[in-house]
């Protein structure tokens, strides 16, 4: 999708074939004749579900005609923090932790590149920690693990004051059309969310001295250090789901199904989380992940936007809901994966998904092509289908 859309009250119109899907994929999915042709026999796709999908995809071409109702709004509004909400990492965090480093004496300092590697560790504490294992420990740190985990916890607290400073001054401003967006969604009662793992103060002070005490009342905040595990990456999405990942713990609090969210995310990990969650997820690029991965995004904008510049809207949002078919990846039913998908590809999808941990990491193509089938497994089977279901 391109990044410079404008903005629109309705989805972009998408070409959708009810009639190829399921064969589709299966024809780029599943062993090849001699001949050529696929093994598939015409059975399955006389099947329910292959119906049911074909009416789903004619029910889609309809509202993409303006044959259906407005579609309902989003139940809540889930915004990442850094990146999203403010663009903070390399002029606000990575200032922050040097200035942290230099008051300590550590002979510590990390460059706009380097820093740009470490943000794919998530959390400030697991990024110092995992820095320091990787290179060596400061002279200065202590020697006992216990030791050095308060050690890194003083040093992200300091961090965090410096990087508040920063904040309360207004030194880093809102990204364009946040305020707007939240607006929006606030003033038809949809729930708005913050979450990250970033530290709780420091988000606190984002949605307060940027977004004003008016909003940030009706925000809820869910930071890093109140959530039991950070935004998980896509490995452990891709076997776990991660109950306890930091967007369910926001649909669980807030009361709402996750399936009715929108989460607004900046990076290919954040995605990855809104995603194992099974919520929708839209992402504005930031200065750091402009040349990351997003083929399992919804849309993809370089940012929100205010009028007339606008990228997206509230309606926009609330239309991704309704959408069966994204980024030419059909939302397959249980029965199709099971008829069609499990018994032809089931131990090619184990070997993988054992023995190429680094390819599931990096969030590259798990059959080894760039077509279809491209993160099909990552992105939408096992995200609703569970191991037990399926027989791996």
């Amino acid at each position: 999708m391109a990044a410079t859309a404008t903005a629109s009250t309705s989805l972009p119109a998408r070409t959708f074939s009810s009639a190829r899907p399921v064969a589709w994929i299966a024809a780029r999915c599943l062993p090849r004749r001699a001949g050529g042709g696929s093994m598939l026999s015409p059975s399955p796709l006389r099947s329910s579900a292959a119906r049911t999908l074909r009416a789903e995809a004619a029910r889609a071409s309809a509202a993409g005609a303006g044959g259906a109702p407005a579609a309902a709004l989003p139940a809540a509004l889930l915004f990442d923090c850094d990146g999203v909400l403010v663009d903070t990492e390399k002029d606000g965090h990575r200032i922050s932790f040097n200035e942290t480093f230099a008051e300590r004496e550590l002979g510590v300092s990390w460059d706009v590149e380097l820093y740009g590697e470490l943000l794919k560790i998530g959390g400030g504490k697991e990024r110092m920690t995992a820095y320091f294992n990787k290179t060596e420990w400061p002279a200065k740190a202590p020697k006992t693990d216990e030791e050095r985990k308060e050690f890194v916890a003083s040093l992200h607290k300091r961090k965090t004051e410096l990087f508040m400073a920063l904040i309360e001054k207004k030194l880093l401003p809102l990204r364009p059309g946040v305020q707007r967006l939240i607006d929006e969604a606030l003033g038809k009662g949809v729930k708005v969310a913050v979450c990250s793992t970033s530290n709780e103060k420091a988000v606190s002070a984002i949605v307060s001295c940027l977004l004003g005490p008016d909003r940030a009342e009706k925000i809820t905040i869910f930071a890093g250090d109140v959530v039991p595990r950070k935004k998980p990456d896509p490995i452990m999405c891709f076997f776990f789901g991660l109950s306890q990942a930091i967007y369910l713990l926001a649909a669980t609090t807030l009361e709402v199904d996750p399936s009715s969210c929108v989460v607004v995310e900046d990076s290919n990990i954040g995605l990855s989380a809104a995603k194992a969650a099974g919520m929708k997820c839209i992402v504005t690029k930031s200065g750091y992940t402009a040349d990351e991965d997003f083929v399992i995004a919804d849309a993809v904008f370089d940012c929100i936007g205010d009028p007339p510049e606008g990228r997206f809207d509230l309606e926009f949002c609330a239309n991704l809901l309704q959408k069966q078919f994204h980024l030419a990846l059909p939302l397959l039913h249980y029965e199709i994966v099971r008829l069609i998908l499990v018994p032809h590809l089931r131990e090619r999808i184990t070997s993988i998904a054992l023995a190429n941990v680094p390819t599931l990491q990096s969030n590259q193509c798990l059959f080894g092509t760039k077509d279809v089938c491209r993160n099909l497994i990552a992105s939408e089977i096992y995200r609703k289908v569970s191991y037990e279901k399926i027989g791996l």
